[in-house]
């Protein structure tokens, strides 16, 4: 019989105590362990809650995680549950707990999850913008060069794409976005979801970077407009067709291969390649 604890995964309120989940409620009642990214958001958190942690709190942030996580480890081998907070929304999406799952999954050690608040999912359905498809970002890096070479990446994107940013950087984030990607992709820019002074901002990537540079508070999420699709000309796709005839594939595999990458139909560019053999 398998005596190991599991590893809870727990989504925490974005800003309203009142988001947190009965089960999260639970959990913090129950857990021989409480791993938070910060202790005292944590108590407070608890506090806020009417509920008292019954195990220890035991700090878990991204400067300790690899330090911590043989700690961690050792009390689930041991039987321990360990429940795994962060500040806000939910764990391992660019906050703390992506590297204690990878060694639990590694070991056969129970890992599950308590959903709850998200600010990407959060921003994305209260964008207005296509959510039938869409990526998540994380944080985007912090010297220009490297990211307009990352917003480089997103200019023919068709899926609307979610990112974080820190307040000091939006301006100059969507500053070089209006660079990269034209000042009319459209984008929202969403702050402080779910507290006192939410903010959800709309427009063009050009009035929402004049918005930004005065200077911009809290908590923010951007939710950026997927590029409007692009119709390639089979024509234009029968070098690399024959590239690939060349390098001894099938022309209806390298044909089937082509247009599955390029978004075109395999008989129209069927036709393109012989009818460029002609």
């Amino acid at each position: 019989m398998d005596s190991s604890g599991t590893l809870l995964l727990a989504a925490t309120p974005l800003g309203d105590a009142r988001d947190a989940s009965q089960r999260l409620i639970d959990a913090l009642a129950s857990a021989d362990v409480v791993a938070a990214e910060d202790t005292r958001r944590v108590r407070a958190l608890a506090t806020a809650l009417g509920v008292t942690p019954r195990g220890r709190v035991v700090s878990y942030y991204e400067a300790v995680e690899a330090a911590r996580a043989p700690v961690l480890l050792e009390a689930l081998r041991s039987g321990e549950d360990v429940l795994l907070v962060t500040d806000a929304g939910m764990p391992s999406v660019s906050d703390p707990g992506y590297r204690l799952v990878t060694e639990c999954v590694a070991e056969g050690l129970p890992v599950t999850c308590l959903p709850g608040p998200s600010a990407v999912t959060t921003a994305l359905a209260v964008s207005g913008l296509p959510s039938d498809r869409f990526c998540f970002e994380g944080f985007p890096p912090r010297k220009s060069g490297e990211r307009r070479r990352w917003l480089e990446r997103l200019v023919a994107e068709e899926r609307t794409c979610v990112f974080f940013e820190a307040p000091h950087r939006l301006a100059d984030t969507l500053a070089d976005a209006v660079q990269v990607l034209g000042a009319d992709r459209r984008a929202v820019v969403c702050r402080e979801l779910t507290k006192t002074y939410e903010e959800i901002r709309r427009g063009a990537l050009g009035e929402l970077a004049e918005w930004a540079a005065d200077g911009v508070r809290g908590e923010l999420t951007v939710v950026l407009a997927g590029a409007e699709p692009v119709r390639n000309d089979p024509a234009q796709l029968v070098d690399q067709v024959e590239q690939r005839t060349a390098a001894g594939l099938r022309l209806k595999d390298a044909v089937a291969e082509v247009a599955g990458m390029f978004g075109v139909r395999k008989k129209e560019l069927y036709e393109a390649v012989l009818a460029a053999r002609e």
